[in-house]
């Protein structure tokens, strides 16, 4: 069995070794997309100087504070003055300035009389005050959002001005999603006896679409070898990058899923890890024609599945994907932690924050089946390997979710 920090980076060495595609795709269908080009500006940004406020443009002159309004502009409607030391255009924000222009003056700054503008009382202006160069924010032919960005609101703005209607963004991952076990059945069925509803396959959907990837739902299938292999191998046949399945890797007698993927073709990289919870997780290659997959055997406790997603999958995918990792927090423990053993700990948590400083407490089940627990928590408290039942007012790192 090997440590969480060797699994993690098992998995991250083989996650660096994905090529994901790429597609054109309109800049309407941008947002959360990875870009796989440089964005270049074909124009100076902006491309003629305008003003930041709206104000009266003048010439600067050092002892000035009175001038004569002799016309207007307004953003999009730019006419020609020629204006001495004396004149004023009132000019609005965005609007083209005039080259004779030298300084806008805001329009608070002045009183207004007829075509008479004064300056105020102690207000103080300088040359180019104002005054937003032609190209200051980028010039022609430079790059305004570079290749590997994740796309938010704020860089399809610049994509837009730089005229980009079309962009060449990387590919989606696509997950496989598979669950197995005799207990599984239908969520629109009432469980009777032994039975429970299949819920891992809804989980581990939201935690692909919500890191911005695609998920192919192949339901769940009972204990019977032959029909789980039957089903595997047509998932090794799709166009999935990554395949997740969950039940079956444990020791139980029933546990086919490693075999399975062995007489598949798939390479095993490790099985078992020193965490709590998720333990049996299995990880694997399976390379044909040039093609890689990225096998993940999740155990069948729906919290199991959803922190081994958390802790080896998440991160890879959003560090591929240019998205920002996801930061922890130092937190205060509110209250005693049990935890005897040398695994590292991912516990459900409920994480608050006072006064700039975090607080955590872990008062709710820690049971890895208890998925209604997990949906009141709010965090992961990390309690590390070496860290044995941490006391109430130590700090912990936590993971928010």
């Amino acid at each position: 069995m090997i440590s969480y920090n060797e699994a993690s980076a098992l998995i991250r060495e083989e996650f660096d070794k994905i090529k994901p595609g790429t597609e054109l795709i309109q800049i309407e269908n941008a947002l959360h997309r990875t870009l796989a080009e440089d964005i270049i500006s074909d124009i100076f940004l902006p491309s003629f100087n305008n003003s930041a406020v709206d104000g009266y443009g003048i010439i600067f002159g050092r002892n000035m504070t009175e001038w004569k309004i002799i016309g207007e502009i307004s953003a999009g409607n730019y006419k020609e003055f020629k204006l001495n030391i004396f004149d004023a255009v009132k000019i609005m924000t965005g609007a083209k300035i005039p080259d004779d222009v030298t300084a806008v003056i805001p329009i608070e700054n002045v009183t207004v009389e007829d075509d008479k503008i004064n300056l105020l009382p102690n207000i103080k202006y300088h040359s180019g005050m104002n005054i937003r160069k032609k190209g200051s924010d980028i010039n022609k032919n430079e790059i305004a959002v570079k290749r590997g960005t994740f796309l938010k609101p704020r860089h399809l703005a610049a994509v837009a001005a730089c005229g980009k209607v079309n962009l060449l963004v990387f590919k989606k991952l696509k997950f496989a999603i598979l669950a197995t076990g005799d207990e599984l059945i239908p969520i629109t069925e009432k469980p009777q006896n032994d039975k429970i509803r299949v819920s891992n396959t809804y989980s581990l959907m939201g935690e692909v679409l919500e890191n911005h990837q695609l998920a192919v739902n192949y339901g769940f299938v009972n204990d019977d070898k032959n029909r789980i292999k039957e089903i595997i191998k047509k998932i090794l046949s799709s166009d999935a990058e990554v395949v997740l399945t969950t039940g079956g890797v444990s020791v139980g007698e029933y546990d086919y899923l490693k075999t399975i993927f062995l007489e598949l073709g798939v390479a095993q990289i490790f099985w078992r890890a020193y965490i709590k919870p998720g333990k049996p997780a299995y990880f694997g290659v399976h390379k044909k024609n040039d093609k890689m997959k990225l096998i993940f055997g999740l155990p069948g406790n729906p919290v199991s599945s959803q922190v081994n997603f958390k802790v080896y999958i998440k991160e890879n995918v959003r560090r591929l994907y240019g998205m920002n990792p996801t930061e922890t927090v130092k937190a205060e423990l509110i209250n005693d932690l049990r935890k005897k053993d040398k695994k590292r700990h991912f516990m459900k948590g409920l994480l608050t924050k006072v006064n700039d400083k975090y607080y955590v407490t872990s008062t709710i089940s820690q049971s890895s089946g208890n998925l209604v627990e997990m949906s009141k928590a709010n965090c992961l408290i990390i309690v590390k390997e070496e860290q044995l039942n941490p006391k109430k007012g130590e700090f912990v790192e936590c993971i928010p979710m």
